[in-house]
């Protein structure tokens, strides 16, 4: 039968972490084996050394703030101590020391048992990951897109400096004010989980490049490129984590971009309108110049009451109208003079719809007059706004099919000192893609040989000429109104210069 102290003695060798066995006053008595492999020692190298001899060359003990066996002297209980060692070759060792005492039967301690747990590995993966984590939070916090982390309850987590000036929020104001939830319209970020969550848009749990809208802290709606994903802990949503870029600086851009484009394309349309009105000019004048001699000519051989007259009254006058239309296209080559006069914007309205002559054009039309009771004064040339309102006249009844109403409108801003004239129909509406380019020369949604696309462009610069402007003021599938605003006219009042 084997002696107890055999039994101990195959369990401290047995042991597969290196372990020594110190006296009180730190001589050591015994090693284990694997201590000796270890250290690359023999038990003839160790033992009867102290501990500080044995592991720091040193015949001092070691300063007691540093040294744990003290303190397991002091109160008779078991510490640990993590240690760091150089290597002959230069490399770090790190060793979790444990100490625990062995009493006596009256409590004093006989001897302490060191046993040295190799965390090496450990630390230096600890350290890694450290520095990963470091290296990942200063790549947040310097980030230029907005980072923005929260629970599965939308409770804010975290945010970088980015999404701090994006949403107006501090972190810590975040964390006790609001959710996620309240940087989105109503809705909007349900529909983000939505999609989080289904297949369709890069896979569950992510969110590729999706436009939102970000409500911040002023409340200002903020346009915003989103890109999230859902973070899974053991196959459980733990959190949510957003990214997202403001547009508002790209979206300016943009608009500016497209309208440098509208602008430049205005330009090459307007000198390619110049080209064309000058050899429309060149090409017609004559032939029309032609007919108004003849017209003329043909009216003086008539009586007053010859009926013959009044048809070919009809023939000067539009012939009239029509040598104006090209001298109109030419406005956009050249600044040419107007001939102006004061007009009365009700007088100015009827007169151009009695120059649309044909009695079959309004058929199916029910035309509808809110003309201002008040003297409505304008000053400019009478037959370029006539042919102003005779286009907007004409698109309405085009619009409306031959069936629908079309409201003529006449009122004034007298504090504004401007004039008004409405022309409204009931016709299908202008589409929104269309709505930039309706004023631009040669745009049309006529059929071929229905249309130039002159009508509006001509009218556009006709009333620019006058100092005055149109617009569309509302359009949809109930109908459109175009409003034609321009200065009014002041009397003055003989010897006072601020009458009106």
């Amino acid at each position: 039968m084997e002696t107890p102290y055999i039994w101990r003695d195959r369990l401290f060798e047995s042991l597969t972490i290196p372990t020594l066995i110190l006296k009180p006053n730190k001589v050591i008595v015994d090693v284990n084996a694997r201590f000796l492999e270890r250290f690359g020692s023999t038990k003839a190298e160790v033992v009867g050394k102290t501990c500080h001899d044995f592991f720091y060359h040193s015949a001092e003990d070691c300063p007691l703030e540093s040294c744990v066996l003290a303190d397991v002297l002091a109160d008779r209980h078991g510490h640990s101590v993590l240690r760091c060692l150089t290597t002959n070759a230069g490399k770090e060792k790190w060793d979790n020391r444990v100490f625990s005492p062995i009493l006596d039967e009256n409590g004093e301690i006989l001897y302490v048992v060191e046993c040295i747990h190799d965390v090496t590995q450990l630390k230096l993966l600890e350290r890694e990951l450290s520095g990963a984590k470091d290296f990942t939070q200063k790549l947040i916090e310097s980030s230029t897109t907005a980072i923005i982390a929260a629970d599965p309850h939308g409770k804010i987590l975290t945010m970088n400096p980015a999404a701090e000036e994006l949403t107006g929020y501090k972190l810590k104001e975040a964390r006790k004010r609001i959710t996620t939830k309240s940087l989105y319209p109503p809705g909007q970020a349900r529909e983000v989980m939505k999609l989080l969550r289904s297949e369709s848009m890069g896979g569950k749990g992510k969110l590729r490049l999706s436009r939102v809208t970000l409500i911040n802290a002023q409340g200002e709606e903020i346009p915003v490129d989103l890109t999230a994903a859902i973070i899974y802990e053991r196959g459980q949503e733990a959190a949510t984590v957003g990214l997202f870029n403001d547009l508002r600086e790209k979206l300016k851009h943009e608009q500016a971009m497209r309208e440098m484009g509208q602008r430049i394309a205005r330009a090459e349309k307007m000198a390619s309108l110049g080209q064309l009105a000058a050899g429309v000019a060149h090409e017609i004048n004559n032939p029309i110049t032609g007919i108004i001699f003849y017209a003329d000519l043909l009216m003086d051989t008539l009586d007053e009451d010859d009926p013959r007259r009044q048809k070919l009254k009809g023939m000067y006058d539009d012939a009239k109208r029509c040598g104006k239309i090209i001298k109109n296209l030419l406005t956009y080559s050249r600044q040419e003079t107007q001939s102006e006069e004061i007009l009365h914007v009700n007088t100015l309205l009827e007169h151009s719809l009695d120059l649309i002559r044909d009695p079959k054009f309004f058929t199916g039309i029910k035309i509808k007059k809110e003309l201002s009771e008040d003297m409505i004064l304008i000053k400019g040339d009478r037959d370029q706004l006539g042919q102003v309102i005779v286009n907007l006249v004409i698109n309405a009844v085009d619009a409306m099919e031959k069936k629908g109403t079309m409201t003529l409108r006449t009122y004034r801003d007298k504090p504004a000192g401007q004039a008004y004239i409405e022309v409204a129909d009931t016709g299908r509406g202008i589409p929104e893609e269309n709505l930039p380019r309706i004023f631009d020369p040669f745009f049309t949604t006529k059929p071929p040989g229905k249309g130039t696309g002159l009508g509006l462009s001509t009218a556009y610069g006709i009333i620019k000429e006058n100092k005055g402007r149109i617009w569309v003021k509302e359009t949809s599938p109930q109908g459109t109104t175009f409003v034609v605003e321009l200065p009014l006219y002041r009397l003055l009042a003989p010897g006072n210069k601020n009458s009106s």
